[in-house]
């Protein structure tokens, strides 16, 4: 089959891997309809972080062509969606709430696994991995917006999530890529009354805006921590959402937050040290982590189906597998909030 290769650093190239197959008889094989650039792939692509070399991709949609023979929710022709891990459904951790967490999972497109950017993908614990689409000829912004389920939808939710988000509050949202934009969709969809966007890019602010959005600070550091802290009266937000994960976006976010309230973290952590001082003396807690996609698909999915949320509104560039180098390289430039990739025909 053909799929995206990660050579190292820069080196993202399309060739023949071999066709994926049934190991275990809980499996699946599924057929990849639409994929897309995360930015965790920009953190391999630019040498920043490791990442094994061939398949690469974690977020995908697309048919179900094979089952294993234990498998019993789901047959051949299922249009399916699934999160960026795998995960058994039974151990404690999933049991618990935790899948992305699975004492028996792991990713896709890293240490062996087949990568969401090509044609085809071996799923493990196929019953408890996958989520069913239900319905068919879903319009092409349905599809983006189930796609972005994949991960980047449920990241920026887990970051209000985990922020404590609810009705009448007012949140900042450190942040501006697709998982930024995410968490200020997600926090409108929580009843916020007043969300904060901090974005420099004119085109990201729009998404923002569009997204619930109340206030826009183009302004970074020291200069957007005065500003937040301007707007809300000395005391800062009652929600702050890091959706970096630098060492600058993560101070920010610990800055701008009042005393009481609590940081949602979703960032890929790069160089960061936590603020300590500020979590014990002004009372600032901390939570988040990677997003438990498998918890969150079925409760987001109904509202992307009725048109109520529509998350595929950050992706904002198209290329086939052909061509996934150049999402990439818009993605890596800023000329693109994120890349889809179209690999065959959806339903």
């Amino acid at each position: 089959m053909r799929s995206a290769i990660f050579g190292g650093p820069q080196d993202i190239t399309v060739g023949e891997r071999p066709d994926p197959a049934i190991e275990e008889p809980t499996d699946a094989i599924v057929r990849v309809s639409l994929a897309c650039v995360c930015g965790s792939d920009l953190w391999y692509y630019r040498g920043l972080s490791p990442h094994d070399l061939g398949a690469i991709g974690h977020e995908f949609i697309g048919i179900v062509d094979e089952v294993g023979a234990e498998v019993r929710d789901l047959r051949p022709g299922d249009f399916v969606v699934t999160p960026f891990t795998y995960s058994d459904g039974t151990c404690v951790l999933c049991r618990a709430g935790w899948p992305s967490n699975c004492i028996n999972g792991g990713g896709f497109g890293n240490r062996g696994m087949d990568g969401g950017q090509g044609e085809a993908v071996r799923v493990p614990f196929a019953d408890a991995t996958l989520v069913r689409v239900p319905g068919s000829n879903h319009s092409d912004e349905i599809l983006r917006s189930v796609l972005a389920l994949s991960d980047v939808a449920c990241t920026g939710h887990h970051a209000a999530v985990s922020g404590a988000v609810g009705p009448g509050m007012t949140v900042a949202v450190v942040g501006d890529g697709a998982v930024g934009l995410s968490a200020v969709l997600a926090a409108k969809r929580l009843g916020a009354e007043r969300i904060i966007a901090l974005s420099r890019n004119p085109a990201r602010q729009a998404v923002a805006r569009e997204f619930g959005a109340t206030d826009i600070v183009a302004e970074r550091g020291d200069a957007a921590i005065e500003a937040v802290r301007e707007m809300t009266d000395g005391l800062g937000v009652e929600s702050a959402l890091e959706c970096v994960g630098t060492s600058e976006s993560m101070n920010t976010a610990f800055a701008i937050a009042r005393s009481g309230s609590v940081v949602g973290a979703v960032g890929a952590p790069h160089d960061v040290e936590v603020p300590i001082d500020v979590v014990i003396f002004r009372n600032v807690g901390l939570r988040g982590g990677v997003a438990p996609a498998r918890k969150y698909i079925p409760e987001l999915l109904p509202d992307v189906l009725d048109g109520r949320i529509n998350p595929g509104r950050v992706l904002d560039f198209e290329t086939d597998l052909d061509h996934i180098v150049e999402g990439y390289k818009a993605m890596d430039e800023r000329r693109a909030i994120k890349a889809l990739v179209r690999v065959a025909p959806a339903r």
